[in-house]
């Protein structure tokens, strides 16, 4: 948002958040957050480059294809556990991973 955009609103009595303010997350529960959508996204740009569809990815994972595009949109429902799994299925090393979500 710009700023003067921003000074106006709070002129006229509006308060401006962020999500992490709004939704009253802690700093840990922001980082959590921001590195499972990091996974998430990996996951589908991993896939894509391989060129496999949701449904190949999921027949390798032993899964469904509606879990698969659950996982690549960072579905509440998916843990972070099963994103790794995903990840290292499709060929991420640790190193990867790690620099995935530093």
């Amino acid at each position: 948002m710009e700023k003067s955009n921003k000074r106006q609103l709070e002129a006229k009595g509006y308060r401006i958040e962020d999500a992490n303010d709004f939704l009253e997350l802690s700093p840990e529960e922001s980082a959590y957050i921001e590195m499972k959508l990091a996974l998430s996204q990996a996951l589908a740009q991993k896939r894509k480059q391989r060129r496999l569809t949701q449904l190949e990815l999921a027949r390798k994972l032993n899964s469904s294809q509606s879990r698969v595009a659950k996982m690549e949109k960072g579905d509440p429902t998916v843990s972070v556990d099963l994103l790794l799994k995903a990840l290292l299925a499709m060929g991420a090393t640790k190193e990867s991973i790690a620099k995935i979500i530093g």
